[in-house]
């Protein structure tokens, strides 16, 4: 499908600003947007605008807008004060749409939707922060563009919306004039993807090590999901590994499987075979097991906790399937990633 395409690298992105500003943001908060993922984007340009911690939109510039003024509520139900009503979008270098709870996904309105429109049509590149970009494909805005979603929700996009590629196995994603991001941590990351084109790496590093957040991500990164060790490329069979994650404390039945995603049993076996040779029942096991040994290698959980976190019955069920798939007891490969780990070195 064309589409017309404005680079966030373009000379058009560093264009002077009367203001002085080197980036300047937008804002467009849904009803119960996600209060974490706003708040991570909002910090990063405000600890890269200033020298020091005084707050001061020097270099980088964010404004929240609104078709009403109204308040908007967040999920957490604290909400935030709009500063200034739609006008005109190209005095900004990025539109950032932050998106809400899955279960409250009506659209942005009739003047949101025209005033997205008209960014884009005035080659505004355009974002979406956790399920922002769902709303922006509700708006017609998407197509043709690859959408970075959340990997819990993945199985959610799938069923609401065609016509789009959902990636969910990156933090964000750079699609010329369209970049969206799983939201949570990632738009912290995202946001200072952009600080580093328009204002320096300096001024990224900054604000993301002021917030305790490790160097700087790339779009390509994992997200850092509930480890699988499994891959496909079978729409299907993702869709269900997926849902497996979800569950992964709760393991559910085949037949539960294949009715939530809409297909028969036969038909998600048949898929399943065909794309990992094995069966659902066999693959839950090894993702609950991958996680299981995750935990065991990296917290300091009980073997009966995290028996209960992967939807074992009890501990010794988890030893005894655990043993089967990595020939080892939990215990082995706690001992040993222990005696692994490098000693503090004192000076």
């Amino acid at each position: 499908m064309g589409r017309n395409r404005t680079n966030a690298t373009s000379p058009k992105a560093y264009r002077a600003r009367p203001d002085g500003l080197r980036l300047s943001v937008g804002f467009i908060l849904a009803k119960r947007f996600t209060l974490c993922a706003f708040a991570n984007f909002v910090d990063v340009l405000r600890l890269a605008a200033d020298e020091g911690d005084r707050s001061r939109p020097i270099m980088c510039g964010w404004t929240v807008l609104s078709d009403t003024m109204n308040a908007v509520p967040s999920s957490s139900g604290i909400a935030v004060q709009p500063n200034e009503r739609l006008g005109d979008p190209t005095k900004f270098d990025y539109i950032v749409v932050i998106g809400g709870i899955m279960d409250d996904m009506s659209g942005l309105g009739a003047e949101y939707t025209a005033y997205l429109d008209k960014a884009a049509a005035a080659g505004v590149p355009l974002v979406g922060v956790c399920t922002g970009g769902f709303l922006l494909h509700k708006a017609g805005l998407m197509q043709g563009y690859r959408c970075c979603v959340s990997w819990f929700h993945h199985a959610d996009f799938l069923e609401q919306f065609d016509g789009l590629n959902p990636v969910s196995d990156q933090i964000f994603i750079d699609d010329g004039d369209r970049l969206t991001c799983s939201g949570g941590a990632s738009s912290a990351h995202l946001a200072a993807y952009l600080v580093e084109k328009h204002v320096g790496r300096a001024q990224a590093s900054k604000s993301l090590h002021i917030m305790i957040i490790d160097d700087a991500l790339r779009p390509e990164k994992s997200q850092p999901g509930v480890p699988m060790g499994i891959s496909t490329r079978d729409p299907m069979v993702m869709r269900a590994l997926l849902l497996m994650q979800q569950n992964i404390d709760n393991p559910l039945s085949v037949t539960e499987l294949a009715r939530r995603m809409g297909n028969s049993k036969r038909q998600l076996e048949r898929h399943f075979r065909a794309a990992l040779d094995a069966s659902p029942q066999a693959a839950f096991l090894q993702i609950r097991l991958t996680y299981a040994r995750h935990l065991i290698e990296t917290t300091d959980k009980s073997v009966t906790a995290i028996a209960v976190e992967c939807g074992f019955c009890d501990s010794s069920h988890l030893s005894r399937m655990f043993r089967q798939r990595f020939d080892s007891t939990p215990h082995e490969v706690r001992k040993r990633t222990k005696s692994a780990a490098p000693e503090l070195e004192l000076a």
